[in-house]
């Protein structure tokens, strides 16, 4: 924390009355310096000391008013400030709290709660709680310690002990001092006892219940066990007779006489109401008897201590990844001597084959191989057996139509008779002494020759 300077507190010889004159420091001044005195006085005394009774419920309010003060920009004198402000809460080196400590803050606006009812486990033991502040606007935070000793109760636990379910209530608003305080005179107003506290404070959504609608000012409900030490009244035993609980078993109010009392602030359920009388319980407690499935009670858990000599891991790690190595290679040397060194290879294959297998297959290869040539080169010329080597008139020899270099990608797939380019034209005399003239047309089928016979009759 930065602290004013002295110009900005006046001077200080001012303040012993030497000096530069008999000077004294303004109002403003003084306040403000006050204010830091207070702030540094409340840092260092921050950690706060409760004494509650075990067995005795225990309320602790987390007041945002007080932590105000520890974020800066300190707050000055009359001014409010209205910060968002949460609370973190946990025990001294652990990340939880308690187990019977509990803690809730609906808003960042409003005050948090400690409460719960301490156990007689944790009596002479003082309960160091760190609460952490947390400004939601600025991220400052704020830490105190609130230590919690518990002290032992003289007449703990009260025997006659009677937990109500408070429909119309929820676990903040019960936790308010003037609001138990009214529940616990009416208690007392229909109970009569001589002694009277608040043992527990329980929420219904603790027990299982379910998050109320927002609608209708709906509360999730609470549970609260007060205990006495005088037997239960004739009120409270109402409950338990025979029509009543026939009504609750229906879902229909049973009818208690002194809900009067009662209804003007609390709606009870009466049907879930829980009278425990301590004077009358029987030990439950049974010897476990060992056989075959129990197994023997080892005690506490001791864990090894701290004096244990560091382990060398290093040759089971060598072992662990050397010895699947090793079995890896061998297997793959196995495997490479197998395939590589125990081929037989091509020569003594064909030693074994029948000649004229091997002639058959080596045929069979060839023509595989030219017509797989042919396809990937559709212009070469075709083979000799497949083109016209004679006229079939004259027996001439007919030379090739084109070149090798032409191109005969614009040649249409097939030529009509009114274009012929090629054509003979061969009187042929009949038996009558008539003349008949048939055409030989020369056709093209995607760039290659072809002849092919017409015959067109004609009257010489």
């Amino acid at each position: 924390m930065l602290l004013p300077r002295w110009w900005e507190l006046g001077d200080p010889c001012a303040w012993t009355g030497q000096g530069r004159g008999a000077r004294r420091m303004s109002p403003a001044t003084t306040g403000t310096f006050l204010l830091t005195v207070y702030t540094i006085f409340c840092k260092v005394h921050s950690d706060r000391n409760v004494y509650p009774s075990a067995g005795v419920l225990f309320v602790h309010v987390l007041e945002r008013e007080y932590f105000k003060g520890e974020f800066p920009p300190y707050p000055k004198p009359g001014e409010i400030s209205n910060d968002p402000i949460t609370f973190n809460t946990n025990l001294m080196g652990y990340p939880d709290r308690p187990g019977w400590l509990r803690y809730i803050q609906r808003t960042p606006y409003s005050d948090g709660v400690l409460y719960g009812s301490p156990t007689a486990e944790n009596v002479g033991k003082p309960t160091i709680i760190e609460i952490t502040a947390y400004n939601r606007r600025t991220f400052e935070t704020a830490r105190h310690n609130l230590i919690i000793n518990i002290m032992s109760a003289e007449d703990f636990p009260l025997p006659y002990q009677a937990e109500f379910f408070i429909k119309n209530m929820n676990v903040e608003e019960m936790l308010a001092s003037e609001v138990l305080g009214d529940f616990l005179g009416a208690v007392k107003n229909v109970w009569q006892p001589e002694r009277l506290n608040a043992i527990n404070i329980t929420s219904a959504l603790d027990r299982g219940g379910r998050v109320p609608l927002p609608i209708n000012n709906l509360k999730e409900g609470v549970y609260v066990m007060v205990g006495a030490d005088v037997p239960f009244s004739s009120c409270l035993r109402e409950v338990e007779n025979p029509q009543n609980q026939l009504r609750c078993s229906q879902e229909m109010e049973p009818v208690i006489t002194c809900d009067k009392k009662f209804r003007t602030q609390f709606y009870i359920d009466w049907c879930k109401i829980s009278l425990v009388d301590k004077t009358k319980q029987v030990s439950t407690y049974q010897e476990v008897i060992r056989g075959e499935g129990i197994l023997p009670d080892g005690g506490e858990y001791k864990p090894p201590s701290d004096s244990l000599k560091s382990r060398d891991y290093y040759t089971d790690f060598l072992i662990t990844l050397a010895v699947p190595s090793a079995v890896a290679l061998v297997l793959f040397l196995i495997l490479a001597y197998i395939m590589c060194c125990r081929r037989e290879g091509v020569e003594k294959r064909n030693m074994q084959t029948p000649d004229i297998q091997l002639v058959h297959h080596s045929a069979i290869q060839k023509s595989t191989k030219e017509l797989r040539d042919m396809s990937k080169n559709r212009e070469i010329a075709w083979p000799l057996s497949t083109l016209p080597v004679f006229h079939p008139v004259t027996g001439e020899i007919i030379p090739p139509l084109h070149t090798d270099n032409y191109d005969s990608t614009n040649m249409p797939l097939m030529q009509t008779q009114q274009n012929l380019p090629h054509q003979t034209q061969i009187p042929q005399q009949q038996t009558t002494g008539d003349f008949r003239l048939t055409t030989f047309q020369r056709f093209e089928v995607n760039g290659i020759p072809e002849e092919r016979k017409l015959t067109e009759a004609m009257n010489l």
